[in-house]
């Protein structure tokens, strides 16, 4: 079924429903109090049974909305894949309905994107950080969050006390890092704007 198809079979659960650019599946936005029943309406009439992946976007400071999440359908029968992505409503408190009631598997994404991201996921059975601490004030992949990491006392004390340290940030190493935005490349890693110090050879001109 190819997009448009996809696209008018899904706007008669959610009028509201629109493409989203892609370079490959397709892919929608959807207003975020349609998106159970269109993730929904995908898994039971149009076959997208497995929940690949989800994650969070932080479409940055001085976007709003500035969260959104991006979820990853797959047809293990069809064999393709359908995209949805959604915005919070809330740049402070951003939050979607979880998904866990369609696929149990989202219960492990939802918790790393709202561990990473800061982004809650209502009515979620476990919604706990699943990498870093429960203390932990920060989300790391926040385009807020430092490239090398708030400098802080380690969590565990007896850690703290056999090594003597606190926290050792990463260095920049040349960052703020980069990827190519002007056209589709399988070579996307990102790169440092400035290339000519790392860990090894200090910053010219310190």
């Amino acid at each position: 079924m190819i997009a448009q198809d996809l696209k008018s079979a899904l706007q008669t659960v959610c009028a509201g429903l629109a493409e989203r650019d892609s370079l490959d599946w397709p892919a929608f936005n959807c207003p975020i109090g349609s998106l159970i029943d269109v993730l929904k309406t995908l898994r039971d009439e149009h076959a997208f049974d497995m929940l690949t992946d989800l994650a969070g976007v932080d479409n940055g400071l001085e976007a709003s909305p500035r969260f959104s999440v991006v979820y990853h359908l797959y047809s293990t029968t069809k064999h393709v894949y359908v995209r949805v992505a959604v915005d919070c409503e809330s740049d402070e408190e951003p939050s979607v309905p979880t998904a866990t009631g369609l696929w149990k598997g989202a219960n492990w994404h939802e918790r790393e994107c709202y561990d990473l991201m800061g982004i809650a996921f209502a009515d979620h059975p476990d919604l706990r950080r699943i990498l870093m601490w429960d203390e932990y004030p920060h989300h790391p992949l926040r385009k807020d969050f430092p490239l090398a990491g708030h400098d802080g006392e380690l969590w565990d004390e007896e850690i703290a006390d056999e090594t003597g340290t606190k926290v050792k940030p990463a260095p920049m190493a040349g960052g703020p890092f980069v990827s190519p935005q002007e056209n589709f490349s399988v070579k996307k890693e990102p790169r440092a704007k400035d290339e000519s110090w790392n860990e090894k050879s200090e910053k010219p001109g310190k």
